[in-house]
């Protein structure tokens, strides 16, 4: 701002010479000057009036909106909030195949105590250990009297506890309102879900993450608030489920079995129908982990995804698919099974003696261990070991489940000739009956690979061609026949056209040295209907002996595969197959013309 000098020289020199006063000049700039100042000085106090009003409209404004949004909702009454990240307790539910609920949340209470608040301690110590008969009456008596300002009693409480603790009637025992993850069906797809814990903790929520199972495996997806809570479908079906364990539980203390396990699965999807291991648990009440002894013996084993077993056999028509496929055989093919069969210092010898030579189809049929060796040899290390590969038995599954992750296979150090023969008949290589569902699948399906999924699909998996559809077909005859005459013979179920695969291997010693004598893993590998499969079942039974004759039965013919075929009886009107009469060969008729 440039501002006039009071007194200007020039109008000063022309004053004077007018004869008038100076000073005139000097009061009049001066007069100007102060008027000016205090045009600016209201300007500016207009300005800051202005500002001021709109500020305390806007404030009363707000005022205002708040007094209406509380009086429109519903009373309640105020919650002290902790320091600190909020706890996000919601967690979706998980379904079966159909939308039944398999695990949910159950709104529930924890019991804290803050004992400079009590006014009996030993009274509330004594009765707490009367509600509660796992906690220790001195040791709460101790706490209260202490030092602890504060102290986790119950994490959850049931209606029936909170009620009895409440008419204690001490102000030093407090609830605090939570979230707890409940399982309705009981021990039902135990170790599928796997079950949940409290991660971290406040006194009005808790985190409630996944420890195993499903729950581990898709605990992100779970707990994400952008899912609002949508449910995980899985691909199991509860009463498919329910009947499977309930016809595995009967087969195992029938046949006096120290476990069993057993997979249905689709064979075009991958989808697992149902999933059993036993012994099982309630995942509401999750045992803790155990700290010795074999990792088999605690009902936390997975059988299905972590037992990797020898499953003997059933490898057997994994070395015939791959002797079709390559050309090398027919299923008319004449194989010398003279036993034993000699290898060095190793002999090769079948369950029963079956005459020197068979069809290759008859070697399936009647399991023969040392024509299948034969025709191993034929095949070679390096493309078995290939093949195998490409069936997926050479790692792990790529399975929606943490446990999968341990159940890899166990392969020869050395794939030699010795190993070549004995892997053709299942012993020297070891996998989980998930492996094995899998790649049967594969072998009936038509010849390509599917792999095994816990979520529900939309349609078929087209996976790499494995064999042709003329081989599978020739696989799908001979399974069939092992069942109506070979050594499955009590797996055929009238009206569903059973086919499939025994498998008796002799458990490894604990010490590593040889096997045992007296303890066989026994499994059956079905498919049906046999014509048409659109199902693979796998049952598994550990150290099971059938003692109904003179001498006890340990082989899966005898194990195996009776339960599988209960299995079978009961869940396929389920899945929806209606019994067909099975066309006969149509043999010894003659076609002439009149």
């Amino acid at each position: 701002m440039i501002r006039t000098p009071l007194r200007p020289l020039a109008r000063v020199l022309e004053a004077r010479a007018k004869g008038e006063n100076p000073d005139a000049i000097e009061r009049e700039n001066l007069r100007l000057r102060h008027e000016e100042m205090r045009d600016r000085a209201r300007q500016r106090a207009e300005g800051r009036l202005l500002v001021l009003g709109v500020l305390f409209v806007c404030a009363f404004a707000m005022v205002g909106a708040r007094m209406g949004l509380l009086a429109a909702s519903e009373p309640s009454e105020p919650r002290a909030s902790a320091a600190g990240a909020e706890i996000e307790a919601l967690r979706a539910d998980i379904v079966d195949r159909q939308g039944r609920v398999l695990a949910t949340n159950l709104e529930t209470y924890s019991l804290y105590a803050q004992p400079p608040q009590m006014i009996d301690p030993a009274h509330a110590a004594t009765e707490l250990a009367r509600i509660f008969p796992d906690l220790d009456r001195d040791k709460l008596v101790e706490d209260f009297t202490g030092t602890r300002k504060f102290l986790w009693i119950k994490r959850r409480l049931s209606p029936e506890q909170r009620q009895a603790v409440h008419d204690i009637g001490d102000p030093g025992l407090l609830f605090g309102p939570r979230d707890m993850r409940l399982y309705p069906n009981g021990r039902l797809a135990a170790h599928v879900l796997g079950g949940a814990g409290f991660g971290r903790e406040g006194v009005h929520a808790a985190e409630v993450i996944g420890v195993a199972g499903v729950e581990r495996q898709f605990d992100e997806q779970l707990r994400d608030p952008a899912q609002a809570g949508k449910p995980l479908e899985l691909s199991l079906d509860l009463t498919i489920q329910a009947a499977t364990e309930e016809v595995l539980s009967g087969g195992m203390r029938l046949l006096n079995a120290k476990g069993a396990a057993a997979v249905l699965m689709d064979v075009h999807t991958g989808e697992v129908i149902s999933i059993a291991s036993l012994p099982d648990f309630d995942p509401n009440d999750r045992p803790a982990l155990p700290t010795q002894g074999r990792p088999d013996d605690s009902p936390l084993f997975n059988r299905v995804v972590q037992g990797v077993y020898e499953l003997g056999s059933t490898f057997k028509i994994f070395t015939v698919a791959q002797a079709l496929e390559l050309g090398m055989v027919t299923p008319d093919t004449i194989i010398n099974t003279k036993s034993p069969m000699t290898w060095g210092r190793h002999r090769i010898s079948d369950f029963r003696n079956y005459g020197p030579e068979l069809t290759v189809s008859k070697v399936i049929e009647k399991s023969s261990n040392v024509g299948t060796a034969r025709i191993a040899i034929e095949i070679g290390a390096d493309r078995q070991r290939d093949f195998l590969g490409q069936l997926g038995l050479l790692e792990t599954t790529r399975f929606e489940m943490v446990e999968a992750r341990g159940g890899r296979p166990l392969l020869p150090p050395r794939w030699s000739e010795l190993s070549t023969m004995t892997i053709s008949y299942g012993h020297g290589i070891s996998a989980t009956p998930l492996h094995l569902a899998a790649a049967y699948a594969t072998m009936v399906n038509g010849g390509t690979r599917v792999e095994p999924t816990l979520l529900k699909q939309d349609g078929p998996q087209f996976g790499p061609r494995v064999i042709s559809e003329k081989t599978s077909e020739q696989l799908r005859r001979m399974l069939r026949l092992t069942v109506s005459q070979g050594t499955a013979s009590f797996g055929d179920v009238p009206g569903y056209a059973v086919g499939g695969k025994t498998g008796s291997a002799d458990k490894p010693r604990i010490d590593g040295r040889g096997y045992e004598t007296d303890k066989v893993l026994a499994t059956f590998a079905a498919t049906f209907p046999a014509h048409d499969p659109k199902y693979v079942l796998i049952v598994t039974l550990d150290e099971a002996v059938e003692t109904s004759g003179s001498e006890p039965r340990r082989t899966a013919g005898w194990t195996a595969v009776p339960v599988a075929a209960e299995v079978i009886r009961r869940v396929a009107p389920l899945l929806g197959l209606r019994p067909e009469i099975e066309p006969a060969e149509l043999t010894g008729i003659t076609l002439t013309s009149n």
